[in-house]
């Protein structure tokens, strides 16, 4: 048993250090285009401009020129292929989620995580065998370390599961981890910096691949780890007496015992639980998405994700129109920006312990752990909703020192948005539907973002680079997202009330469901 439980730590600890060291890597390609950018790459797309008084630098802040120089370099073209590789790779973080998320539930761990490194590996692998002659293997390099880090994120939320009274706690600190693990290119930046060349920092990401390899066979299961955990459940390298478990059967088999107790009880008028329907069927994926939860949480994490997607993409243009073009001023608040994005690993688990608050208290009398899960969840879909709409109301005040403020609740928003979500699908829905389930709501809510460019050529356009307006649609669209956490507070009273009048008559014995 002592044994069992150090595999469980050393499992969590693993993959804390997977995610917050490489599976979030390419949301820091800022950093990653300066190197590349010293390097030469794409350099021909830096042509000269005769007929100037001013240069840019590679920052793209223009200086004056000597009088005798009569042009500058325009590396316009040059940013639009960085920027072109970062949009290709983030389009493609999310469409994979898609079907890796089918893949995971259809395969297991195992083949997910060969997968994934392997992808992952071939971008690192790329990157280090790129020069400036060959720029273009950084399109497909970037875009496998994003594909390949969305992988090896999806395998490690389901760790969660060892730990029940934490379950929700873990599933937002991995989320965290994965966000802050932009910080890699950013110290890939520094140690170039310190002449440590680009290909060598990524040939050691590339032999990093054998740890996650002994971890895949050692430190992870080949199927799924189920939730509940059955009794004694183990893993990876088999010692002793240790009880292995097959998910599928172990599913199934809770599933027909779920099923059986519904029809014994007779008099249950509640709806069917998510693993279970009353006529014996397993819960379908497609009863799963046209259910209301489904629709709920869809429109919640679409509306706030298209927000920070916004304001990430306007933040230059913001801060210089703040700082009246001062260039130090706009860098100071660039970089304060940048660090608070860091944080969001230390933020993350504070949406995990609210939503877990309830754990290790006793169940009201014929409530389910699931039912306890989901009532707890309101409070976090609540808060996450305020937060957001504090994030956007000072968003579109134009004052510059408040946009630390502005900072620190768009991190914090983000943190508990994204933990917030895989939390809730996981507590909401059948276990065996939870890949397919997070991988197209990642994939709709990012489909649902496209509508980021035409807010960004409203503010260019018509409005004259002021967002005013559009920041007080945002403020108004962000109202609807308060229905997510209204409508499961709505069903678990409900829930509640007919509990207690069930109660009365015959033992609940159902979970919740729509």
């Amino acid at each position: 048993m002592q044994g069992t439980k150090l595999r469980y730590r050393l499992t969590l600890a693993s993959g804390m250090v997977e995610c917050l060291c490489f599976a979030g890597a390419v949301f820091g390609f800022a950093s990653l285009v300066f190197v590349l950018k010293e390097d030469g790459y794409f350099s021909e797309g830096c042509v000269s401009v005769p007929g100037t008084n001013t240069t840019q630098n590679s920052t793209g802040i223009k200086e004056p020129m000597s009088p005798l120089c009569h042009s500058r370099t325009d590396c316009s073209s040059q940013d639009e292929r960085f920027s072109l590789i970062y949009t290709i790779a983030a389009f493609l973080n999310s469409v994979s989620a898609l079907f890796s998320g089918y893949l995971f539930d259809r395969f297991g761990t195992t083949v997910i995580r060969l997968l994934g490194i392997s992808v992952y590996t071939a971008g690192t692998l790329l990157v280090a065998l790129s020069t400036p002659a060959v720029s273009e293997l950084i399109f497909p390099a970037v875009s496998c370390i994003s594909v390949g880090g969305i992988l090896l994120l999806l395998s490690n939320i389901q760790v969660g599961n060892l730990f029940a009274a934490h379950r929700s706690t873990i599933i937002t600190l991995y989320n965290g981890a994965y966000d802050s693990s932009s910080a890699l290119f950013f110290i890939i930046k520094i140690l170039y910096e310190h002449g440590v060349s680009l290909r060598s920092s990524f040939i050691v990401l590339s032999l990093c691949s054998i740890i996650h390899l002994v971890r895949t066979f050692l430190l992870m299961p080949r199927s799924r780890i189920p939730y509940p955990l059955p009794p004694h459940y183990t893993y990876g390298l088999k010692c002793g007496n240790a009880n292995t478990y097959n998910v599928e059967r172990f599913e199934t088999m809770r599933d027909d015992e779920l099923t059986a107790s519904q029809e014994s009880s007779g008099k249950d008028t509640t709806p069917p639980a998510p693993e279970a329907q009353t006529s014996g069927e397993v819960m379908s994926f497609r009863s799963c998405v046209l259910s209301w939860f489904f629709f709920c949480n869809l429109l919640w994490l679409s509306i706030m994700e298209l927000r920070h997607h916004l304001f990430i993409g306007t933040l230059n243009s913001m801060l210089n129109r703040l700082a009246n073009n001062e260039p130090n001023l706009v860098s100071q608040y660039t970089n304060a920006f940048a660090l608070t994005q860091l944080c969001g690993v230390l933020c993350a688990p504070w949406n995990g312990l609210i939503m877990d608050r309830h754990k290790g208290k006793p169940l009201a009398p014929g409530e389910t752990q699931q039912q306890a899960d989901l009532r707890s969840s309101s409070l976090s879909l609540f808060l996450t909703s305020l937060q957001c709409l504090l994030f956007s109301v000072c968003a579109s005040i134009p004052v510059l020192p408040l946009q630390y403020f502005t900072f620190v609740l768009q991190v914090l928003n983000r943190s508990f948005l994204y933990g917030g979500n895989a939390a809730f699908i996981s507590i909401a829905f059948p276990a065996r539907h939870f890949g397919k389930l997070y991988g197209l709501v990642i994939f709709m809510a990012a489909a649902f973002s496209v509508l980021q460019y035409p807010c960004f050529a409203l503010v260019k356009g018509p409005l004259g680079g002021d967002p005013f307006f559009v920041d007080i649609a945002l403020i108004l669209l962000n109202l609807l997202v308060f229905i997510h956490p209204v409508y499961v507070f709505i069903h678990c009273r409900k829930f509640s009330c007919n509990r207690r009048k069930t109660l009365s008559v015959v033992p609940l014995v159902a979970p919740y469901w729509l």
